[in-house]
């Protein structure tokens, strides 16, 4: 009997890694995302969770969930926004920092059963992107600054911090997220707020191995622990994240880049918006160092997306069916970026994005056992080029480039290129 269980328990082990890199091959295949962080904080449009006590009183922010009434939010409209931009997951701000959730749990009071709206945001997402071929996935805060069992109640006042119960608060954490995976199912959780001290590295994994109890295949980025969003010997998850730039060239370690459209993650008034160039060439950074990107919106208090953001957005689109080949299933490289290409590949192929055009020819190191055969803009004419040992590829470019923003040039090669 004990060999028995001694073999269950071995093979339990390898389907759940197995489960865990089959899903997680499949999540960095997608190169982009949409990050969604919205909640009654929209009613007064300063940041979610850190304008609670500085910008917005506690008592105020508190109270807001009693006005939120997004009649406007169409859950298949946001995701079929997503998709338009090319985007091939979702990520919504099921609970952030200020503790209210955008689905009725059974845990909490403090969500969006109890308010105006009454409906349930985070099931309805689900459903739509299920519907449209969209991969939904959750934000979930590893802290709260609204229950009474975490010591920390505002992080700009220690004065109103509590001696509380943390242990009391991680089975609340268990409860919430057990609904939220059982109920809807999602590829990925992503975490966020680990840096207060009452959070320890043995609480995130305690969590984490919650959750692969709950469903092996799951996906979980890596600020359940203290190491932070780059790779560390204390974080605990399985992708890092770093926030508002695009992460270093890493072939090794999966990464993920949040970037907002805006300057402010949850909706701001007339928050200054990124142009079209900076969108598309931070998504071709990201990809070419091998990550990908979680872009974000905010959507405004009645629950829709901003026109012009959606626009931006849809614009993003029209770029990627006609280049998304050079970005999506990719591995970034084999070049590591710089100020006038970046490189991505798959099977045979290279693809040069030219962000920016210094002379009239490219020049590329060989890549010792690999020869190019062809070079041709992506859906465009072939080029001229030269290969050889003391001065390697050297493609020769048009006086015009085909795209003002980034032109992609295919490089057919004779074999693939590892890792």
């Amino acid at each position: 009997m004990k060999k028995m269980f001694i073999v269950s328990v071995c093979l339990l082990k390898m389907i759940t890694a197995f489960t865990q890199e089959t899903a997680m091959r499949e999540f960095m295949s997608k190169r982009f995302g949409m990050f969604i962080h919205f909640g009654p904080v929209t009613l007064r449009g300063t940041e979610i969770g850190w304008s609670r006590g500085r910008e917005v009183p506690m008592e105020e922010y508190d109270t807001l969930y009693k006005e939120f009434n997004p009649v406007l939010f169409n859950a298949d409209t946001w995701v079929k926004t997503a998709r338009d931009a090319g985007m091939r997951y979702l990520v919504i701000t099921a609970k952030h920092h200020d503790g209210f959730c955008l689905w009725p749990t059974a845990v909490s009071s403090y969500n969006i059963g109890n308010s105006l709206f009454k409906r349930d945001i985070v099931g309805e997402l689900a459903q739509a992107c299920r519907r449209q071929g969209i991969t939904f996935c959750v934000y979930f805060t590893v802290l709260d600054w609204h229950d009474p069992d975490y010591p920390v109640k505002n992080p700009h006042d220690t004065a109103l911090n509590v001696k509380g119960d943390m242990g009391r608060f991680v089975m609340t954490m268990k409860k919430e997220l057990k609904e939220i995976v059982t109920r809807y199912h999602p590829f990925m959780l992503w975490f966020d707020g680990y840096w207060d001290k009452c959070w320890t590295v043995e609480d995130g994994k305690e969590i984490y191995r919650y959750l692969k109890t709950l469903d092996p295949r799951l996906v979980v980025n890596n600020r359940l622990g203290k190491g932070g969003a780059l790779s560390d010997p204390q974080s605990v998850g399985d992708f890092l994240t770093p926030e508002q730039t695009i992460g270093q060239m890493n072939m090794k370690e999966p990464w993920e880049s949040c970037i907002t459209i805006c300057d402010q993650w949850a909706w701001k008034p007339n928050d200054h918006m990124k142009t079209l160039k900076q969108c598309i060439q931070t998504l071709e950074r990201t990809a070419g160092g091998n990550g990908n990107l979680l872009f974000n919106v905010g959507p405004m208090m009645d629950g829709r997306m901003e026109a012009r953001q959606i626009t931006r957005l849809r614009e993003m689109g029209d770029w990627l069916k006609k280049y998304g080949e050079s970005i999506y299933d990719t591995k970034g490289g084999p070049y590591p970026p710089d100020e006038q290409m970046v490189t991505t590949r798959k099977g045979k192929k290279i693809y040069v994005h030219l962000l920016e055009k210094k002379t009239g020819t490219l020049a590329l190191p060989l890549i010792p056992g690999v020869r190019v055969q062809k070079a041709h803009f992506m859906r465009g004419a072939d080029l001229a080029f030269t290969q050889d040992q003391q001065t390697g590829v050297s493609i020769r470019l048009p006086d015009t480039l085909p795209e003002p923003i980034s032109s992609v040039i295919v490089l057919e090669v004779d074999n693939e290129i590892e890792p």
